[in-house]
């Protein structure tokens, strides 16, 4: 009886450190994913910035362009496409583009949707406008 007992406590240590472990990944990963983007010429703005419409992984600029990126860390570049929903993307525009209006330098920038995924092995990936305009 003891036992069943202490699988319960045993479960959710397991399960805390799962999620840390998990997230852990996840800050390295939007600190290569940054990485990568200033070598290509972006400007980053803003790590896991939160607004009332969700939070954004990655705030970047170059040019006019103002990208709000999402950083995903799957087996395949298909598999981080699609773990995006619909509703999340529109929240992660509508995040951006408040973000834009409420600072004076980026009033004119265009808001895209960025997905930067990541899979173990393998070298970042950068798709700018990943669901076009969707």
């Amino acid at each position: 009886m003891a036992g069943a007992r202490d699988s319960g406590p045993a479960r959710q240590a397991a399960r805390r450190m799962r999620g840390f472990r998990a997230r852990l990944a996840g800050r390295r990963g939007e600190v290569i994913s940054a990485l990568w983007l200033m070598a290509k010429g972006y400007r980053i703005l803003g790590f896991r910035l939160k607004t009332p419409q969700g939070e954004i992984d990655l705030l970047a600029q170059k040019g006019e362009v103002l990208a709000v990126v999402e950083v995903k860390l799957r087996t395949t570049i298909e598999a981080a496409l699609e773990a995006v929903t619909v509703r999340q993307r529109e929240r992660l525009r509508r995040a951006g583009e408040s973000l834009a209006r409420r600072r004076p330098s980026l009033a004119h920038a265009a808001v895209r949707l960025d997905l930067l995924a990541l899979a173990p092995g393998r070298l970042p990936r950068h798709i700018p406008d990943a669901w076009q305009g969707s």
